[in-house]
């Protein structure tokens, strides 16, 4: 009751959690951490946590769906936070989210200093004008991804210049670029997609944000994804010059590709052989569909540039054949193929403890199918089969029987012809008149 009333006047950064849950209790040094943080750099915001499973209408109340969920709470908003759990990382999303929407950049020195923070930095320049309206709106629903600035004409660096005041633009990998409204469709698409750099390396988390943005803005779901082999310390070459023309790729053809595909690599790979349910030899090169799951591999070696843009092209074109997908029969391939993987991963890295996680089973599972199916399905076989290892069956006694009667019926035959004829004789007395009765 206290939360609910004192919530709306403060800044609050909330984690929901369930006593049972153990991402919870490894969260819980963190968090702790984060408050100290908080606290001792002056911070306005207030940090606590919450049963979710005591208090489970604050936590509907909120959305709460999974444990932990970390929220910072800020008036009528609330901000889901879905980045690592590391202590700096939470606060520079706090720090972040708390602070305004759009911070204002008042002068050159300031500007250039931002600059250099920031890879990505995204700045409106001009006045009030409808564009920064719509400006604000995206900055307070996409500040949980990276900062939003504002500044005047005056404070830009004097190397730029922009083709029209007001404007938005975005500085990063050394360069800058400008919104467009008819080429980019709206602000909000625009800065979703440009919000990462021309090449980066992916991981996880990095994955998971390109799949969100991709199914936010169909226009851009395709990934570029180069894979290598940290497990070996030796300098290949092919690595070396595969990752140099990707990195060509994305700067000289981004007027071409910029739109579609985002560039990058990936530390080993785990993911990909989990997607293509296969082993991919590295270093190799992958597009990745984060919106459906389909891939595509090139058909030949892709050793110069001009192999690259052409596999590239043929991807958007449709000519370069799609494998993979997010359907009924894949994920049904792909969930056998993870199992299988995992248990091979477990004989290979503890052979006993394979053994006796499956092996155990299935021996009591092989028991009880053998015992089921070697069992008696008719109680009275067992009796037939005495009976016939006997000799005696059914139709023998019916015959005994029969042959039995027979010979009893012919012992008693003469005596009851007598007894007939005795009888026979009688009913002719009887129907006699009393006259013959009496003469006879």
């Amino acid at each position: 009751n206290r939360f609910k009333d004192t919530r709306m006047n403060d800044i609050w950064l909330v984690d929901f959690y369930a006593p049972w849950c153990g991402y919870c209790k490894k969260l819980e040094p963190v968090w702790a951490d984060v408050g100290a943080e908080l606290k001792a750099s002056g911070s306005p915001v207030r940090v606590g946590k919450m049963d979710a499973t005591a208090y489970s209408g604050m936590s509907s109340e909120f959305g709460v769906r999974g444990y932990p969920t970390i929220k910072l709470l800020k008036g009528e908003l609330a901000y889901n936070y879905k980045g690592p759990r590391t202590k700096d990382d939470i606060v520079e999303f706090t720090n972040r989210v708390s602070g305004p929407a759009v911070r204002p950049l008042p002068s050159k020195q300031m500007f250039e200093h931002m600059l250099k923070r920031h890879d990505v930095l995204f700045v409106y320049v001009g006045g009030e004008s409808p564009l920064k309206e719509k400006y604000i709106d995206v900055a307070t629903e996409l500040i949980v991804y990276t900062y939003f600035f504002s500044a005047s004409e005056e404070a830009l660096p004097e190397s730029m210049a922009l083709p029209e005041i007001p404007s938005v633009a975005v500085f990063k990998d050394g360069s800058y670029f400008t919104y467009d409204e008819y080429e980019d469709g709206s602000l909000s698409s625009w800065i979703n997609k440009e919000r990462f750099q021309g090449y980066l390396q992916i991981d996880g988390f990095t994955l998971y944000e390109l799949g969100e943005t991709g199914k936010k803005s169909p226009s851009r779901f395709l990934i570029k994804v180069f894979c290598f082999d940290r497990k070996s310390l030796t300098f290949d070459f092919r690595l070396f010059r595969l990752k140099s023309l990707i990195q060509m790729v994305a700067k000289d053809y981004r007027q071409h590709f910029n739109r579609d595909f985002q560039f990058g690599h990936m530390d080993g790979s785990d993911y990909i052989n989990s997607l293509i349910m296969g082993e991919v030899k590295v270093p190799s090169v992958i597009i990745l569909n984060t919106s459906n799951e389909q891939y595509f591999l090139p058909d030949g070696p892709t050793e110069t540039l001009e192999d690259l843009v052409s596999f590239i092209t043929g991807v958007l074109n449709g000519s370069v054949q799609a494998y993979g997908g997010d359907g009924i029969v894949q994920r049904v391939k792909r969930i056998a193929f993870d199992a299988r993987s995992t248990i091979m991963s477990v004989f290979r890295s503890s052979p006993v403890l394979g053994c006796f996680l499956f092996g155990l089973p299935l021996g009591v599972i092989s028991l009880m199918c053998y015992g089921i199916c070697t069992a008696d399905s008719d109680p009275d076989a067992g009796d037939m089969e005495l009976m016939k290892r006997e000799g005696f069956t059914d139709e023998e006694e019916e015959e005994e029987d029969d042959e039995e009667q027979r010979r009893t019926a012919q012992l008693e035959g003469p005596e009851n012809d007598e007894e007939e004829e005795e009888g026979e004789d009688e009913e002719e007395e009887e129907e006699k008149a009393p006259e013959q009765k009496k003469t006879d």
